[in-house]
């Protein structure tokens, strides 16, 4: 009877204490109390036998910096009750709660023992108090790590995750992610949840807005990048934070863009289309994961085993931990896998979620499944095992405070509003530029600035704006007024708002208008409209600001259309009425003097789509890598074209590229051989300029059917008017020619493959 008791309970005597009648209760009604006295004081005995010798044969401190972390982490595990090891596995809320879809229970007081905070607060002083109370009123001094949402920037605010894919600039991404850290860090955080890497192909769902588009490769790049960035080349030196790999799995392929709703996902796409990102994170060094609110076929992602356990912690080896989204283990009695939030806490920690955002469901019933031996004290130590060694590799122990200085020397510096500004422009993306409008040049002496993006400082900073402050904000009238100062006149109208039916507005920017040479007209979404719980019926903008195209069309100035939107939109109609378009995103701190460069010309626009746009909402999902049809000219919409509006890659520039052909090493290689792809690229306009160039793969015949084309490689270069650049792009079969099955083994089959660039399609072949 000793030895099962034993197992769940290597706790000190006075914490056994407080578990011993919960355990032995159906013994004592079989035996009388003086014997179950006895029992209780011999397994007290040798219970505190057991933790004394645990505790003699670890030879390391857990506090000497100097030890392997491992040896530490057993020491302060053999030495640590279960209240203990169950507070670390839990995170609670310091401050205002910035997200408006979580709306929490009231902050507790924070408790020393506590493992995470959300710490919404800007205050390092105040991190420094909470995170000294834990030092020195905790009974081993366990440092508490602070998480928060620093998304796309925390001061510095930098373009939404999709805007910076549309940059093809990775070392940008991974400067701005740095920059971020560093804000962060300042501030108090150790962590923050980013970046989302979910694979998105339905502009419906509105947190497209906060991942990298609708390419695995593409997403697995930027993952890569971001992870970098905000871990830097050591966790434990300073303004380094650790990154979070999130929603882990399926998230954006909630059924038709409902945000929190079913995913229906094979297990080949599981495997092919969201998993890479994921590795490529994990293996970049991701400390953490967030799980998903999203149901998997079944088993939603915070109740399953297969991918936090089986697939994260056993094939690929990460030694991280797994923390819930807010609330998602009580979601699981929502989702109807568990009757009541006792059974969800066993089923979320039991697959590999080892924090429980929020919820204090592990608090309230981990102590009891464990009592129960529901829960095993292995798993319990394996969770904290993982916690501790993030807390140990970020130098919380040795380094628990961070340094207190002026937010004038934390944010907004010189040259971390250079890269906000950069990244911005080379987000840009030109989607159309009819007889040369753009950029704007002295043929415009007079320009009508119309629309409600104009003068705007909230939503032109997007969803989770991180600690951003409208006032930080250089907006784009702003930055119009520097730019064209003493060049162009500004007849500035608002025209409309965002959404409703006040036309009033119309006259004035239709008399702007008139007064002008040239028409641009600022159009876009609110933040919220996007982003978490963002999800849309239509992605077209609302009547009345295609109302107000169609009404200043009319006047027969050019129009030069600037989008600001978290998501593809659908310009069907829009697109007719506009001799330039331009979409611009949603871009963030540097918003003005990014849009005026590139409407000038000072910057000249790199961008190139990362995710399709449709004709129409009715055309989602549409995609460039989709499989081929049985019949493919057949099963269309008949009502519409069946290509989308703007494919991904689309983008233009204000000068003109020219490609050689594709040059190829070999026709033919085997499986050990390397074959090598170039083309020189010649910028034959009068303008520099960057060119991104993305090479495609195509493997048309093979045991498991492939898309259409996959991007397997892209790189981004500076090419000055007049000058050739050679690109080049290293197949090496094993990675870029194989595929994955449904169970995530990997096959690299002979036979015929194509390289692609825009109109070209090379031919080679792999041998035995």
């Amino acid at each position: 009877m000793i030895k099962p008791l034993l197992k769940p309970m290597k706790i000190k005597l006075h914490r056994f204490f407080n578990y011993r009648l919960n355990i032995l209760d159906p013994i004592s009604k079989s035996i009388k109390i003086t014997q179950m006295k006895k029992i209780i004081f011999a397994l007290s005995a040798i219970i505190m036998i057991t933790c004394a010798e645990n505790t003699k044969n670890n030879t390391s401190d857990y506090k000497d910096k100097n030890a392997p972390i491992e040896d530490r982490i057993e020491h302060l595990i053999s030495l640590m009750t279960l209240d203990e090891k169950i507070m670390q596995m839990n995170q609670w809320t310091y401050g205002k709660n910035a997200n408006p879809n979580n709306i929490g229970e009231k902050m507790r007081e924070v408790s020393p023992e506590i493992g995470s905070l959300l710490y919404r607060s800007t205050n390092p002083e105040y991190r420094n108090q909470i995170q000294k109370k834990a030092m020195t009123e905790s009974r081993l001094g366990i440092p508490i790590i602070f998480g928060f949402d620093a998304i796309h920037g925390y001061r510095t605010i930098f373009p939404i995750p999709l805007a910076q894919a549309s940059s093809w600039n990775t070392e940008l991404v991974r400067e701005s992610s740095a920059i971020t850290a560093k804000e962060s860090w300042l501030s108090g955080l150790d962590w923050t949840f980013s970046p989302m890497v979910d694979v998105a192909r339905d502009a419906r769902w509105g947190r497209v807005s906060e991942g990298y588009g609708e390419d695995t490769y593409a997403n697995s790049a930027f993952a890569v990048a971001a992870v970098q960035g905000y871990q830097g080349s050591n966790l434990n030196e300073k303004y380094t934070i650790a990154a979070c790999l999130k929603h882990f799995i399926g998230y954006s392929l909630s059924e038709g863009g409902r945000d929190y709703h079913y995913s229906d996902v094979s297990n080949q796409t599981l495997w092919e289309t969201f998993m890479p990102p994921f590795e490529a994170g994990v293996n970049a060094g991701a400390a953490t994961l967030m799980s998903g609110f999203n149901d998997i076929s079944g088993i939603p992602a915070s109740a399953n085993h297969y991918t936090l356990t089986e697939v994260l912690k056993e094939k690929w080896k990460h030694d991280g931990f797994v923390v819930s989204d807010w609330g998602s283990v009580r979601n699981l009695v929502e989702q109807s896998v568990a009757k009541d939030l006792k059974e969800a806490t066993q089923k979320a920690f039991m697959a590999g979620i080892e924090m429980d955002m929020v919820d204090n469901a592990y608090v309230d019933y981990l102590p009891e499944l464990v009592a129960e031996g529901k829960v095993p004290m292995e798993s319990i130590d394996e969770a904290v095992r993982r916690i501790l060694r993030v807390k140990m590799k970020l130098g919380l122990f040795e380094n628990p405070y961070v340094d207190v200085v002026s937010e004038e020397e934390r944010y907004l510096l010189p040259e971390y509003l250079e890269v906000a500004e950069e990244l911005a422009s080379e987000s840009f993306v030109l989607l159309k530029n009819e007889n040369e409008t753009l950029p704007i040049t002295s043929k415009y002496k007079n320009l009508a600035i119309i629309g409600p993006m104009v003068k705007d400082s909230v939503h032109i900073m997007g969803f989770w704006e991180g600690m951003g402050r409208p006032e930080d904000v250089k907006t784009i009238y702003e930055g119009l007024e520097k730019e064209f100062k003493n060049k162009a006149t500004l007849n500035y109208a608002l025209g409309c708002d965002y959404d409703g039916d006040d036309t009033s507005g119309f006259d004035a920017a239709l008399q702007a208008a008139n007064n002008s040479d040239a028409i641009v007209l600022f159009l876009g979404e609110k933040r919220h409209w996007s982003g978490e719980n963002g999800s849309r019926s239509t992605i077209a903008l609302p009547k009345i600001q295609e109302d107000l195209v169609a009404a200043l069309r009319k006047t027969n100035k050019p129009i030069i259309l600037m989008l600001s939107s978290g998501r593809p939109l659908e310009l069907i109609r829009l697109e007719k009425m506009a001799d330039a378009i331009v979409e611009i995103w949603q871009p963030g701190t540097m918003a003005g003097p990014a849009v005026a460069g590139l409407l000038s010309g000072r910057h000249n626009p790199s961008g190139k789509l990362p995710m399709t746009f449709p004709q129409t909402t009715g055309q989602i999902p549409i995609y460039y890598n989709m499989r081929q049809a049985a019949r493919p000219t057949l099963g269309h919409y008949q009502d519409i074209p069946r290509d989308p509006l703007y494919w991904f890659g689309h983008g233009l520039s204000y000068t003109t590229y020219d490609y050689s052909a594709i040059k190829l090493s070999s026709k033919k290689i085997t499986k050990d051989q390397t074959l090598i792809a170039e083309v020189e690229v010649t910028n034959s306009g009068n303008l520099d300029g960057k060119e991104s160039v993305l090479w495609f793969l195509k493997d048309p015949f093979a045991s498991i059917s492939r898309p259409i084309k996959e991007l397997k490689h892209f790189e981004k270069k500076s090419i000055k008017a007049g000058e050739k650049v050679v690109y080049r792009f290293e197949i090496k079969p094993e990675r870029d020619l194989s595929f994955v099955d449904s169970q995530g083994n990997r096959h690299l089959e002979s036979g015929d493959f194509y390289v692609i660039i825009n109109d070209q399609k090379v031919h080679f072949e792999l041998v035995e």
